[in-house]
């Protein structure tokens, strides 16, 4: 067989596989349609006080047969109806139908912009998640959406980048593939060639705004960390290990005399923490985490990032010319307004017509939001994702004072404000966010 003969036979190879790829991905990769209410802003760009219905797009994977759906916060957030449509496993050449389910918002992470969304069914096709930290630079992987409302589309690229910061203030990592990306594709599953989930698209960087061959997806590894929490607990737990850390610079090497210009220093282990617990100490360079080579001070953050509490962190340390490997546990952030939703539930907190749950100012309160400007109030402990779309605005730690105008001590008296106002009315919550005193105000639904 002839050099041409070969390459056909190779490329026939590689297309056949995917379209079987194609074949048997498909009906566990969904499209999500979105009906929400978002504020219209005014020519200043300034929110002009009312609000409009909204419709958007999306998609989504299926990771569990009895109807747990991934995808990104973004497309579901402020949803008030979730129609999800799921392909049928028709046979090759058969007629492709769906079928449509009411979708229930489980819970969402603004963070990682990350949703679950549940519909009841059973025994869907499922996707499972393989270890993003496998992945390699050009390896091929496929892209499954529904880009501009077009179902079931697909596209094949590599993986341009496996760990891609955006923003150096923010520790989520990305991967970077040219498999064309565009609206719509948002919450799809990004393959492998297996059909397993190597992360989840979220955005482009593009200057038209369609697919320029930059593309970003959400590793899978954080994917499926967050899925769990928020399947289980409707909320994110986010960890610390107590160390601070930063790049080496020739500079830096020159004058401590380190034995490389280039690295992770860690210039600060926090007393009475897991770093401290572990034996960690100030001047120790990070070679490595989990057997991943850190080459940028920012990867240590991102790694803790993708590790929930109560999991463990294995780094080798170089401490002059010693070697050595200390495993450290992950904890859980103090003081994080997340931690307030283990002090409500649903049946006894909510306050549906603001779409929150809520509970009055004591003194577990104080412990998670010390130095609140007022003694009472009552402080809003979660988002519930199936009442989000009431939502006017109002974000996790934030404490309203009073209700237009009249004080709100207890969770009792701002029910009671609230349950008897009509439709249309207006209605102005002064609240504390972030040591600072605003009003939000809005017309109840």
């Amino acid at each position: 067989m002839g050099q041409q003969g070969r390459a056909s036979r190779v490329l026939g190879e590689f297309s056949a596989a995917i379209e079987e790829l194609a074949h048997s991905v498909g009906p566990a990769v969904v499209s999500i349609e979105v009906r929400s209410r978002a504020p219209i802003d005014s020519a200043e760009g300034k929110q002009a006080g009312f609000v409009a219905e909204q419709r958007g797009t999306g998609s989504g994977a299926i990771v569990d047969a009895s109807g747990y759906i991934v995808t990104n916060a973004h497309v579901v957030a402020g949803a008030r109806h979730i129609d999800v449509s799921v392909m049928s496993t028709a046979e090759a050449g058969g007629k492709v139908e769906h079928r449509h389910y009411a979708g229930k918002l489980v819970g969402f992470d603004r963070e990682t912009d990350l949703a679950v969304v549940k519909i009841e069914a059973a025994g869907l096709p499922v996707l499972p998640f393989i270890d993003s930290n496998k992945l390699r630079q050009g390896q091929v992987v496929v892209a499954m959406g529904s880009p501009l409302g077009l179902d079931n589309t697909l596209t094949v690229g590599y993986v341009s980048a496996i760990s891609r910061q955006l923003r150096p203030d923010r520790p989520n990592t990305y991967i970077q593939t040219d498999a064309p990306i565009n609206p719509g594709n948002s919450g799809g599953p990004l393959l492998d060639i297996e059909g397993r989930i190597v992360g989840l698209n979220t955005l482009i960087l593009s200057q038209s705004g369609g697919s320029e061959g930059i593309g970003f997806a959400i590793p899978s590894n954080l994917v499926q960390m967050v899925y769990k929490q928020l399947r289980d607990e409707g909320h994110v737990h986010r960890g610390v290990i107590g160390v601070i850390s930063q790049e080496i610079t020739p500079e830096l090497a020159k004058a401590l005399s380190l034995p490389r210009q280039s690295g992770v220093l860690i210039s600060d282990v926090l007393p009475e923490s897991p770093a401290a617990a572990a034996g960690l100490e100030a001047g120790d360079i990070v070679d490595a985490i989990d057997g991943r080579p850190l080459e940028e001070g920012r990867q240590l953050m991102a790694a803790v990032f993708q590790h929930a509490p109560g999991q463990l962190l294995t780094l080798d340390l170089l401490r002059g010319e010693e070697r050595l490997q200390k495993k450290v546990t992950v904890l859980e952030k103090p003081r994080s307004p997340a931690s307030l939703a283990d002090l409500v539930n649903e049946e006894g907190h909510l306050i549906r017509r603001l779409g929150i749950l809520a509970v009055t100012v004591d003194e577990k309160v104080n412990a998670v939001l010390p130095n609140l400007r007022k003694l009472r109030g009552v402080v809003v402990a979660a988002i519930p994702a199936e009442f989000a779309g009431f939502n006017p605005g109002l974000q996790s730690g934030d404490v309203i004072y009073s209700l237009n105008g009249k004080p709100v001590s207890t969770l009792e008296e701002l029910r009671a404000g609230i349950d008897p106002m009509k439709p249309g009315e207006a209605v102005a919550l002064y609240v504390e966010r972030d040591g600072t005193l605003s009003y939000v105000a809005f017309n109840l639904e």
